[in-house]
């Protein structure tokens, strides 16, 4: 299969996309259509081309695989499968995912523009490890006899919280897919999970493999759609007893009123940040700038704990720019499937408008801008490293911000 696909560093497509096998909701174990017959698009954003029609589910397919998810928890076998059996059947799971390594690498390119040969050699396999390391958790979910100060026994008991909802984001789908999922499925619980719009394709594929796995019907349900409507709709919903989160803060303070104000069920939220780098004058200026840049540019800077600002103390901070900025002009972007390449798209156009509004802002707001702030090419999401400077902040401290 590897040898179909061959890009280069310009931003270039594929001479070859593969065909996407699977492109419905996921539910009680059946690939169907959504409810209204609504579709979406999903985006290759090394073209912004489109690469397949999305089932588009809302409200009513998450009912129903809330109705499968529950019966499968109520009155399934997983939940009563002992741990050690789970665990098998996730092991096989991840042997699945390894076994399928290529196309799920190549479908991670196509749909979010990641580095095909990371994916390939750590994302994927990274995720096959998750999934092996909570499978053998699953038959060690202990739970404590307690000491009484009267003559009582006492003890806890660690059960399945459940039907879980998942939604997930776009910067990480595989990863944040099985950090989401390998827990639940190790605990017995059920799960509805909801993958970004933008990456919807390995979600929809891990779905297929896990059937094939045997993990049994109605346990892990995919539906595919938007925040306002499906995501909405998970958060809410009064048969889901936890939900669990990673995106923005102002999407997070939302699920958590929606989980309040229905059931008032748990919520678990890995939200936004801002992480600055902080860089003394004693620094090893050469290793500083490689920290530095790939801090920022790593996944083309679409990670919470991105450096998208760096402190530089005064001493150091002129032979730290230019050493930057040399760095960062030689940094090749393109083609994700090219080797040679080491930043690819961003995720989608929105995100791609997005950045360039931030470049001009800093424009407008007077730093000076060293290197980059442009497209890359004329076609796709490419936008070159970027980097501002002299924006001062503290007598002996500047701040670089990228």
């Amino acid at each position: 299969m590897g040898s179909d696909y061959k890009g280069s560093s310009n931003g270039s497509t594929l001479e070859k996309v593969p065909a996407i096998k699977f492109t419905k909701l996921f539910i009680n174990g059946e690939f169907v259509d959504s409810v209204s017959g609504k579709s979406f698009e999903t985006i290759d954003p090394r073209n912004g081309e489109v690469l397949a029609r999305i089932a588009e589910g809302d409200q009513n397919d998450v009912d129903l695989a809330v109705k499968a998810a529950r019966a499968a928890f109520d009155h399934g076998p997983w939940p009563r499968l002992s741990g050690c059996e789970r665990g098998k059947i996730m092991m096989k799971f991840a042997d699945l995912i390894e076994q399928n390594v290529e196309e799920l690498a190549t479908l991670e390119s196509l749909d979010a523009g990641k580095l095909f040969n990371r994916n390939k050699s750590i994302d994927i396999p990274g995720v096959a490890a998750t999934l092996r390391y909570y499978a053998g958790a699953a038959d060690k979910i202990h739970g404590k006899v307690l000491k009484m100060s009267r003559e009582f026994q006492a003890y806890t008991l660690l059960e399945p919280i459940g039907v879980v909802g998942h939604i997930i984001p776009w910067n990480f789908p595989s990863t944040m897919f099985f950090a989401k999922v390998s827990p639940a499925l190790a605990a017995g619980c059920t799960i509805i999970l909801k993958p970004a719009e933008q990456t919807p394709l390995t979600a929809l594929f891990y779905a297929h493999l896990a059937k094939q796995a045997g993990i049994p019907d109605g346990v892990l349900n995919v539906v595919t759609g938007f925040g306002p409507t499906a995501g909405a709709a998970i958060s809410s919903h009064m048969d889901i007893d936890m939900v669990c989160f990673t995106g923005s803060t102002e999407v997070g303070r939302e699920i958590m009123k929606a989980a309040a104000m229905s059931n008032l069920k748990p919520v678990s939220l890995e939200l936004g940040g801002k992480s600055p780098l902080i860089i003394f004058d004693d620094a090893d200026i050469e290793m500083a700038s490689d920290l530095a840049l790939i801090g920022i540019l790593f996944n083309k800077g679409e990670i919470c704990v991105a450096s998208s600002r760096v402190y530089v103390q005064g001493g150091i901070y002129d032979e730290f720019v230019k050493k930057l900025v040399e760095k960062a002009k030689a940094w090749v972007v393109g083609d994700p499937f090219d080797p040679q390449v080491r930043q690819g798209p961003q995720v989608d156009k929105a995100q791609f408008d997005k950045i360039l509004s931030y470049i001009e802002h800093g424009k407008r707001e007077g730093g000076t801008l060293l290197t980059g702030g442009k497209r890359v090419g004329d076609k796709g999401y490419y936008i070159e490293p970027t980097i501002f400077a002299d924006v001062k902040v503290f007598q002996t401290w500047r701040l670089i911000v990228f």
